[in-house]
């Protein structure tokens, strides 16, 4: 008997203890499917967990902005208006229309306790893109000590607008806002920083390799926006001089037209052949170089801008082959894609271009090896 009694007492506290065990477990399952208040967001905003979903009111989200909206309790349909920009949406569904074009933000808008609620993806993917404050003249602590003189080239400009945009947008004006504001930041970092262009003018293309090869610089780097027939193509990627580019072509041709930095007692400088040799070496080691920049631009601007990189690419482009020094050439989007022509709209979004091309040559710089003059 009093054996049944502890075996009937054991259980009595296993279960109680199973039971105290597996309740926060319960209790977090109800917190996720039934809708709660949580901590609020860095912008001081309540938020809400609806089917383990971050949701923020869409009244106080519009209010921290200052974005004039309406609400049709009819329709259940909102209507956001900021700066020349309309947001549409309704509740139920999961697809707004910034400026008559579909977003996808993933969940529904919806009503919680009487209270229109957004997805926390909306405020990311919509507002912050269309309304957040640009940082430009911000001092980023950039430190490049070995990359002296920089080249910036800003693609096309003047009679040549590059390619434009569904709604109008030109390429030569997003390259030049870009290559300014990248220079901006070299030149408050302590780096001679030369432009090929700085206002809506067309240089050649020769006169643009011509003013890097005279800078004698260590890095050229020209910056360009995409486009396809394929509307729906999309991203970043970076270029560097095709190894099917003539070397020994290019460097036969530097040997008549350019000094190298050679000992005047070095025979080989007496020598038309020898030095176009010293130029062929030099030819291999800038591609190789050049891959190397690419790779790092693309590594920070995978990091730091919610865009989709497509990689390192080479290309025989005129303004690659024709320098002298490790050279790239960025393309930062697709302007034939109507999402990404919106994000070059947007100020904020350029500056994270400009910033994360800095952060590029930063840790690309870190992999150089110490060399008193290129050529």
């Amino acid at each position: 008997m009093k054996r049944a009694i502890f075996n009937h007492r054991s259980r009595i506290f296993y279960y109680g203890y199973l039971l105290f065990a597996i309740c926060p477990v319960l209790f977090a399952i109800c917190y996720l499917l039934s809708g709660c208040a949580t901590l609020p967001t860095r912008e001081s905003l309540p938020t809400y967990t609806i089917k383990g979903v971050t949701y923020l009111p869409l009244a106080a989200l519009c209010n921290s902005r200052d974005i004039t909206w309406e609400y049709d309790t009819f329709t259940r349909s909102a209507v956001l208006k900021k700066e020349g920009h309309k947001i549409n949406l309704r509740v139920g569904d999961d697809l707004v229309l910034v400026d008559g074009v579909a977003e996808n933000i993933s969940s529904p808008v919806d009503i919680y306790q009487g209270v229109l609620v957004v997805p926390y993806r909306f405020k990311v993917k919509i507002l912050d893109d269309l309304y957040k404050t640009p940082t430009a003249g911000r001092r980023l602590p950039v430190v490049l000590s070995r990359l002296k003189t920089i080249v910036i080239d800003a693609g096309h400009g003047g009679k040549d607008p590059g390619t434009t945009g569904k709604t109008g947008l030109k390429e030569k004006d997003i390259n030049l806002d870009i290559a300014r504001r990248l220079a901006r930041i070299l030149k408050n970092s302590g780096v001679n920083v030369i432009m090929t262009r700085t206002n809506d003018t067309y240089p050649s293309l020769a006169r643009r390799v011509a003013i890097a090869n005279n800078a004698k610089a260590d890095l050229f780097m020209s910056i360009h926006t995409n486009a396809n027939r394929v509307r729906s193509l999309k991203g970043f990627e970076v270029y560097y001089v095709s190894p099917k580019a003539d070397d020994s072509k290019r460097a036969l041709a530097s040997a008549r037209e350019a000094a190298l930095n050679l000992d005047k007692s070095c025979f080989a400088g007496n020598s038309l052949y020898l030095r176009a040799t010293v130029w062929d070496l030099l030819y291999t080691y800038n591609r190789g170089e050049s891959m190397e920049l690419a790779s790092s631009i693309c590594h920070t601007i995978h990091k730091n801008v919610d865009v989709c990189v497509l990689g390192v690419k080479n290309a025989n482009f005129f303004v690659l082959r024709g320098a002298r020094m490790p050279a790239v050439l960025v393309e930062i989007g697709f302007l034939s894609n109507s999402k990404e022509e919106r994000l070059l709209k947007n100020n904020f979004y350029r500056q994270e271009i400009a910033e994360s091309l800095t952060r590029g040559l930063e840790d690309y710089e870190q992999g150089l090896p110490i060399v008193t003059s290129r050529y």
